[in-house]
């Protein structure tokens, strides 16, 4: 629920956008409230190196489902990214049975979609990494090999979320390796080893070069850091 205003939400953007044009390496994501969407895709047109997504999606296109948002209507507001599943929406209730609806249908409709997926907690019999390999399978159930051209992973483990550190690089890159061998078993290992593996949890500018090129991920899911201008570029910048 954050900016808490459209003023804020298009100084922010207005911030990252002037950044953006400077980096060449990385695809900045911005997912505001979906309210502030129309206004800024106004100011994403033309810009560099920046794309506009959203914070969840329904899995219907349309329907009697007040309150909900379709992927059509997102489409429409100017947004080519949808999170889905993300570790809040869980803490709600979302299951992964709706992750997974709501990731073929965007799919179907073109959407590029990062679906999150994460252990609530660690335990010394590695019983989260049974939690995370299910969890994956049923997130994915329906998506058919076809449809991982627009996939991306987003691997954020709650239990580092908003902590006072981040996995270590070395922690980062062992979870990417066992998030691929699951993912070559629901797909071929070719088409496994071209999703991207995004991270985040307690990332800043001070671990977000090492997360990213010793934890040998492809990008990072930045949560309160991308509300504080410098901080977010600082990060942009290591890219």
């Amino acid at each position: 629920m954050n900016p808490q205003s459209l003023t804020e939400a298009r100084q922010i953007f207005g911030f990252v956008k002037r950044t953006a044009a400077k980096i060449r390496r990385a695809t900045v994501v911005i997912c505001p409230p979906f309210l502030y969407l129309p206004t800024l895709a106004k100011f994403a047109k033309n810009a560099c190196n920046i794309a506009l997504g959203v914070q969840d999606i329904f899995w219907e296109i349309a329907g009697f489902y007040t309150g909900q948002i379709s992927p059509t209507m997102i489409l429409n507001a100017g947004a080519q990214y949808a999170i889905i599943g993300h570790s809040e929406r869980r803490i709600l209730g979302e299951t992964d049975n709706q992750v997974a609806k709501k990731a073929v249908l965007a799919l179907k409709l073109g959407l590029r979609i990062i679906v999150c997926v994460g252990e609530n907690s660690r335990d010394e019999k590695g019983e989260y990494l049974n939690f995370l390999k299910n969890q994956i399978k049923n997130s994915l159930q329906g998506v058919s090999g076809k449809l991982l051209e627009n996939l991306i992973i987003a691997y954020e483990p709650v239990w580092a979320i908003g902590g006072k550190e981040a996995m270590r690089p070395g922690q980062v890159e062992e979870m990417g390796i066992f998030i691929r061998k699951i993912l070559a078993d629901i797909y071929e290992q070719e088409a496994a080893m071209k999703l991207p593996i995004l991270y985040g949890g307690s990332v800043d500018a001070k671990n977000a070069e090492a997360i990213v090129y010793q934890g040998n991920v492809q990008g990072l899911l930045i949560g309160r850091q991308s509300l504080e201008p410098e901080s977010f570029k600082a990060i942009l910048e290591v890219m």
